[in-house]
């Protein structure tokens, strides 16, 4: 496989990511990270030669150590950001994300957790909607309290 999707542009970054959702007994897994005071979904990025739903269970596997299979895709987004992590701080970055709802089995529970591309360690947590928890992408909060069907697509710019 290729090299992950992630371009700089003009001064930039233009990332193609994908998160999975992972949803069981009303909470969803994300991922923490010691130098942020926020969530965000397991996933990453796409590599070059990679469909999203292939790159997806890539991701899963590779962060919580289990395979799952994709559900349906629940969200596209599209978000502008200033980078905070060092690999990119201080930089615009143009994400374009693809979010899959997982299959989750009841027994599920994460194996392991991951390391970013700067090496620092991830930690994987079950939240729950009504805690209020600060997360990207931020609709999730609203969003995964009644899972719908249709793909929804979401612009955000924090510029």
């Amino acid at each position: 496989m290729g090299k992950d999707l992630c371009i700089d542009y003009d001064g930039g970054v233009v990332n193609i990511r994908v998160g999975a959702i992972i949803l069981k007994d009303g909470k969803f897994l994300m991922v923490s990270h010691p130098a942020v005071d926020y969530l965000y979904s397991v996933g990453g990025r796409i590599r070059f030669g990679e469909t999203a739903a292939e790159a997806v269970v890539r991701e899963v596997r590779e962060e919580t150590g289990r395979t799952l299979e994709i559900d349906r895709l629940g969200f596209v987004t599209e978000d502008y950001f200033i980078g905070d992590m060092p690999a990119h701080f201080g930089k615009l970055i143009y994400e374009l994300g693809y979010y899959f709802y997982m299959k989750t089995p009841p027994d599920f529970e994460p194996v392991r957790g991951s390391f970013t591309e700067d090496g620092c360690e991830e930690f994987l947590v079950w939240v729950a909607p009504e805690e209020g928890r600060k997360m990207y992408p931020v609709f999730f909060n609203d969003e995964l309290r009644c899972p719908e069907e249709a793909v929804k697509h979401f612009v955000t710019d924090q510029r």
